[in-house]
């Protein structure tokens, strides 16, 4: 299951997720970075935990709910972004925009488990990611406007 819809489809036994996401499902927003894990521009959530895509196999996630970028906004309604998502609009947490989707898969569980970080918290939760553009601290204030929104 992908952001609530069920698919079956037969693949290739070495089919990687991210591969699977993009190319069989055309949800292009999982983007793939290095290939090996370390970057994490290919995050997605397995059954709510954050999961490096380009590293799994398709077959791996069968059984599985999984939610990709797309699965933030409400019925794919891009009027109504995910609280994430704004503060990362609000406070320029992206420039290129390559690195955000893995970002805010990331962050997603992050923020259940700790809804009022601190920055040094937010910058271990991200420290897994890599962003060429930003220098961080935009996004860093980003999830500090998040978690303050998403409590009220």
């Amino acid at each position: 299951t992908v952001n609530g819809v069920e698919y079956t489809r037969a693949v290739e036994a070495r089919l990687l997720l991210s591969d699977f996401l993009r190319h069989e499902l055309n949800l292009t927003g999982t983007h793939v970075g290095c290939e090996h894990g370390s970057c994490g521009a290919c995050t997605i959530l397995l059954d709510g935990q954050a999961v490096r895509s380009c590293i799994m196999f398709a077959v791996q996630a069968n059984s599985h709910a999984l939610t990709t970028v797309e699965g933030l906004t409400p019925d794919g309604d891009l009027k109504q972004l995910h609280p994430l998502q704004n503060a990362f609009r609000e406070k320029h947490g992206l420039q290129c925009g390559y690195c955000t989707p893995g970002f805010l898969m990331t962050l997603i569980p992050f923020l259940a488990e700790n809804p009022n970080p601190s920055e040094a918290e937010i910058r271990d939760a991200i420290s897994g990611n890599i962003c060429r553009c930003t220098g961080y601290q935009n996004i860093v204030e980003a999830v500090t406007l998040a978690a303050q929104v998403m409590q009220a």
